[in-house]
Order: C-alpha cells, then sequence, then structure tokens
C-alpha cells in the first residue's frame, strides 16, 4: 500500500479546486484527476480532507489467553514455549508457532 498523500497537497489541491475544476486543479499541482475528485468527495463527505488510517490494529490471537499464560509461568515457572504451546492447543484449541506465546509475553511485560 503506498503513501498517503501529504495534508498540504490535499488542502492545496481541494483550495484550487474551488476556483477551477478538479481536473485542473489536479493538474496544476501533479496529482492525478481521481486524486482531486477523491478528496473534493473526502471533503464532501466527511468534511475533512485529512488521510485516513492506513491498515489495520495489530491484535495477537493469545490476547484472551494471556491469564492463562502468566498462570502457567506461575505454576511453573521454567516452562518451554514447546510446553506453552501444546496447552494452548490441549486446553483452548488454539494452535500457535513458537514464536508466538514468546512475542506476546515480550510485549504484554
Amino acid at each position: 500500500m503506498g503513501r498517503p498523500d501529504s495534508q498540504d497537497l490535499r488542502e492545496r489541491v481541494v483550495d484550487a479546486a474551488g476556483a477551477t475544476s478538479r481536473r485542473q486543479a489536479a493538474k496544476h499541482f501533479g496529482a492525478g484527476a481521481a486524486t482531486a475528485i477523491r478528496f473534493m468527495t473526502a471533503l464532501a463527505t466527511t468534511r475533512t480532507v485529512a488521510a485516513r488510517p492506513q491498515g489495520r490494529a495489530r491484535r495477537c490471537k493469545l490476547d484472551p489467553h494471556e491469564a492463562f499464560l502468566r498462570a502457567l509461568i506461575a505454576e511453573r515457572d521454567d516452562v518451554t514455549l514447546k510446553e506453552m504451546q501444546a496447552r494452548l492447543k490441549d486446553e483452548h484449541d488454539r494452535t500457535v508457532g513458537l514464536r508466538t506465546p514468546w512475542s506476546f509475553l515480550t510485549r504484554a511485560a
């Protein structure tokens, strides 16, 4: 996915499109006609030309199982990643890679 256009460019194209056509405004600033049309549509519907957030929130599939993992560690502090993986599969029907519990616990610490 490409980077969003700068806020400055968005505002300049919208300002220019108020005085001329959208296509002329886009051409003047070196943007595509569809881009200017998209900016104006966004302004009309959302009242802003700010870029929308890209991507999605990163969530770990182990978020609901944090208490379970912490209990495993409290029960036996030398529990291995392989054992965590097996217990998650057996008790919660959750299949994860070996690195997943490690990454999750490192982030959650």
